[in-house]
């Protein structure tokens, strides 16, 4: 067992205060020869002064926050190591380029990420999971993961607004490196989530290239399309200074070495139809150690101060006639 905040210890005399006050009486006695013995009274007054120290020890212990100790248990399942890699831009709150209405406000992408990816997240128990948002810059979301409380909130925070622009390189890029620090077991990929593409310059592509290479990652792109964008499917010749931004960041996917493959999105089906689809390439035998954290005793202690308190005050208000 250890202590979260082991300095609440210093407050243990304060356990003695009971004892060392002395107790008052509704009445006084000019001569302390008139008051008739009364053990049970001088009994029950001791145990009152025990309970109050108890309940107070319990306080403090409480505080100084006893924490078992914690263990490690292999965990064996189907999934992947994962990180998701989400477009913060304003653009996010607009809807989806074929979303119709019909009268009724239309579901923005950024809400409908935040759905589908939650629903998709609490489907597969088994995977690790990881969180970058990018604007201007990536913006560090969770490392991979098992805890699902904090993947969800990076979820959150990677779907909500932020500024006009769309780096997706330093999005990458960060992902990536959170594959450095843990083992590879399973499959393992990223997926990609933006309305809108920018432009690379050859020093982020030479950094991406050279990232990727030997990691064994899949790379997954949804594209999320603006009204008036252009598919990256298009067949339409381009001059190579006029190729649209979407087009060329797509074919440079493809020319990395690694397995790859792009989606687009006109409306909410769209995107949970390329999630399912990922859902089912991604599963693989995956196998890795969580930490099972030890026993909280600090609830127990308030638990019992608690009753130890109660039980006091139903004293207090035994009078004796």
């Amino acid at each position: 067992m250890h202590w979260l905040h082991p300095w609440f210890l210093l407050l243990l005399p304060v356990v003695a205060i009971p004892f060392l006050l002395k107790s008052r009486h509704a009445q006084t006695y000019s001569w302390l020869q008139m008051v008739p013995a009364d053990p049970f009274s001088d009994t029950a007054n001791r145990l009152v002064k025990a309970a109050t120290s108890l309940m107070l020890l319990c306080l403090i212990l409480a505080l100084a926050g006893p924490q078992g100790d914690s263990h490690q248990e292999q965990k064996v399942g189907k999934g992947a190591q994962s990180v998701f890699v989400i477009d913060r831009s304003v653009s996010m709150d607009h809807p989806f380029a074929g979303q119709s209405n019909g009268g009724h406000a239309a579901e923005i992408k950024s809400a409908a990420a935040r759905r589908l990816i939650t629903a998709f997240i609490d489907s597969r128990p088994d995977d690790m999971m990881g969180v970058v948002g990018f604007t201007n810059s990536a913006l560090y979301g969770m490392k991979i993961t098992t805890n699902r409380d904090g993947i969800h909130s990076a979820i959150q925070a990677a779907t909500g607004p932020a500024l006009n622009q769309t780096n997706i390189g330093a999005g990458i890029t960060n992902a990536v490196t959170l594959f450095e620090n843990i083992a590879s077991t399973g499959s393992r990929a990223i997926v990609l989530l933006s309305d809108g593409a920018g432009k690379l310059s050859p020093r982020v592509k030479y950094q991406i290239q050279k990232q990727l290479t030997g990691k064994k990652l899949n790379l997954y792109w949804i594209v999320l399309r603006e009204p008036d964008d252009i598919s990256i499917f298009s067949d339409n010749v381009y001059e190579e200074e006029r190729v649209p931004e979407a087009i060329a960041l797509d074919r440079f996917f493809r020319s990395l070495k690694v397995k790859y493959k792009a989606f687009e999105a006109d409306n909410a089906t769209a995107l949970e139809s390329a999630l399912r689809e990922i859902d089912a390439k991604e599963k693989n035998v995956i196998q890795y150690a969580i930490v099972i954290p030890g026993h909280d005793y600090a609830q127990d202690l308030i638990l019992l101060a608690l009753v130890l308190g109660l039980g006091l005050v139903l004293v207090k208000h035994i009078r004796m006639y």
